[in-house]
């Protein structure tokens, strides 16, 4: 697996590469897909997601949720209602990004104990403040 990720990046979708991990490694996309995949059937009104994402501001959500809408990670529906109801819910593709994603907590908590005794020794070293 490991060849197969390095060689992937050296290769002419190196550009491919670099898009999906800009997007999936932002700051609110992989929460955002958790978020939902925590909700009763994978579907939750925006205000829902607003509120379980706090502080996540309106205009992130909305811009996160259309990069996840146009990429198939997400289906957006919207209800004749008044106020207008608009209901967002994970794809087959974005179900299916769950398993990469549990990959990536799994290994974070293995190996958070030696992250943060690194840290431990950067900080002591007085190279940076500590944020």
């Amino acid at each position: 697996m490991a060849r197969e990720t390095t060689e992937m990046c050296r290769s002419d979708d190196v550009g491919v590469v670099r898009d999906l991990l800009t997007k999936v490694g932002d700051k609110w996309t992989m929460l955002l897909v958790v978020t939902l995949a925590r909700t009763p059937s994978k579907r939750a009104r925006f205000s829902e997601l607003q509120r379980m994402l706090e502080p996540i501001s309106q205009r992130v959500l909305t811009t996160t949720l259309r990069d996840l809408e146009r990429d198939g990670f997400v289906s957006r529906e919207v209800f004749a209602e008044v106020p207008p109801r608009v209901e967002y819910e994970l794809t087959p593709l974005g179900i299916d990004m769950l398993e990469p994603i549990e990959r990536v907590v799994e290994w974070m908590r293995a190996n958070w104990p030696s992250i943060e005794a690194s840290r431990a020794r950067f900080d002591a070293r007085g190279a940076m403040p500590p944020r």
